[in-house]
């Protein structure tokens, strides 16, 4: 099958059952299995999350160092409004809402700082 064929309407049930599968067959192990077989675990988490528990409660979760860096990636990056530069506080104030979010701007509305 070409790759072009594997996303379609017919194959989309078969995506949909492998991301629950996946789901289901996490790698959960307690704190005494995590220190028993470190060294096989520690190789699974490189390929999988490892959710460690503790009195039947999930209390850690191992992940490769690839997996972190890329979840790391994903934070938002905060700056204070002083830091801008005037060209881009220029840019800010000629962006416009696209038409599909306009309805935010009556929850705006009666804002006060």
């Amino acid at each position: 099958m070409e790759a072009q064929g594997l996303l379609n309407k017919e194959n989309m049930h078969i995506i949909r059952i492998i991301r629950v599968t996946r789901k289901e067959t996490a790698m959960r192990v307690t704190t005494a299995e995590f220190i028993k077989n470190y060294g096989s675990l520690a190789d699974k988490a490189l390929t999988e999350p490892v959710t460690i528990t503790k009195n039947g409660r999930d209390r850690l979760v191992v992940v490769s160092a690839e997996e972190y860096s890329r979840l790391t990636r994903r934070d938002r990056r905060v700056i204070h409004p002083e830091d801008l530069t005037e060209e881009q506080v220029a840019l800010i104030a000629q962006a416009e809402v696209p038409p599909e979010y306009a309805h935010l701007d009556a929850e705006a509305a009666d804002w006060r700082p």
